[in-house]
């Protein structure tokens, strides 16, 4: 059976494209509270799980050796902007580790906020490997790879001591086997493993809750959630789906991950979510993303109101005239 629409897009009243898609809502003892399409289809979590990817760098003391703040832990969580923020802290991480730039392995990109690329045009710049949308993830990656006295090159390697690191977490989290999921590349090189949305939805359930985890991984999610209340835009950036979400309603934790991605945990209701889009539209996947947290009874008026507000988007012409819009049809 096909997976249901999640979200549609309208022109002038009329619905012009719709798009299919599956999500689960897990507690922490596993018990499945919603869903909708095949949740037991694995998928590339892609950078949804970046909070996953950091847990090694504070479990294993790297975070503390080197003087990591809240904000470079939020970094490290990040898909960000490549916003002089952004750069600063990554920079920061590196210097702190005793690492360079040079030592990436994400590969350079345009930051997406189209400000900061235009300047950087005017100013005859080219972009770095730290404009990457990753580099905070990379820096933690390189310093923990640093801590473990290990190689910085090929850390991104899926037989790299980092990412073996990862892979742990990944499968004592979202209850599977890493190693005989299938994997792949992810766009900044590291390894990415497919894994089906009910165990995604899993992993987060644990991560905010706590739930069947110890202690030391217990303290490393719970820092890892208040260094990105903290500081939202770390994690994303200027008007980003996930700063603005995180910004007014802070104790929601989601991230996005590429191909219409996104994953999010309620650790005050112990809750863990994973939706995927069939096509990868982003627009889509943000849109239901919203609307699937808002229908969560876990919410105050205010915050589910807030949630709503990100159910839907206004798509405007070239002149500016309203002409529809993109909305969560779940």
């Amino acid at each position: 059976m096909p997976n249901p629409v999640i979200a549609e897009v309208t022109r002038g009243g009329f619905v012009e494209s719709r798009h299919t898609g599956a999500y689960a809502v897990v507690d922490g003892a596993g018990k499945l509270v919603a869903s909708a399409g095949n949740i037991a289809q694995a998928v590339f979590p892609r950078s949804a799980i970046k909070a996953f990817q950091c847990l090694p760098l504070i479990e294993s003391g790297a975070a503390d050796r080197f003087g990591f703040t809240d904000e470079e832990l939020a970094l490290a969580c990040a898909s960000h902007t490549g916003e002089a923020a952004h750069v600063r802290v990554a920079g920061g991480m590196l210097a702190k580790a005793g690492m360079s730039e040079a030592q990436y392995e994400c590969g350079p990109h345009w930051p997406s906020e189209l400000k900061v690329q235009h300047d950087m045009v005017r100013r005859d710049e080219e972009p770095r490997s730290i404009h990457n949308n990753c580099s905070g993830k990379h820096a933690g990656m390189l310093t923990l790879a640093h801590h473990l006295n290990a190689p910085a090159a090929g850390y991104t390697r899926i037989d790299h001591p980092v990412q073996r690191a990862v892979a742990k977490v990944m499968s004592e989290l979202c209850d599977i086997d890493a190693d005989a999921q299938p994997h792949g590349i992810d766009g900044c090189s590291v390894p990415t493993w497919a894994i089906p949305l009910r165990n995604l939805a899993l992993g987060f359930a644990r991560f905010g809750s706590g739930a069947g985890l110890n202690e030391t991984r217990k303290a490393a999610c719970r820092r890892i959630i208040g260094a990105v209340r903290k500081h939202p835009f770390m994690v994303a950036g200027t008007n980003r789906f996930c700063t603005n979400v995180m910004e007014k309603v802070p104790r929601a934790f989601v991230k996005g991950g590429a191909e219409g991605v996104f994953c999010g945990a309620v650790p005050h209701a112990g809750l863990g979510l994973a939706l995927k889009c069939d096509d990868g539209a982003h627009r889509a996947s943000e849109a239901a993303m919203a609307a699937l947290l808002a229908s969560l009874p876990v919410w105050t008026e205010a915050e589910r109101q807030a949630l709503g507000t990100f159910a839907a988007t206004d798509l405007s012409n070239w002149r500016k005239t309203r002409v529809g819009d993109v909305h969560a049809a779940i």
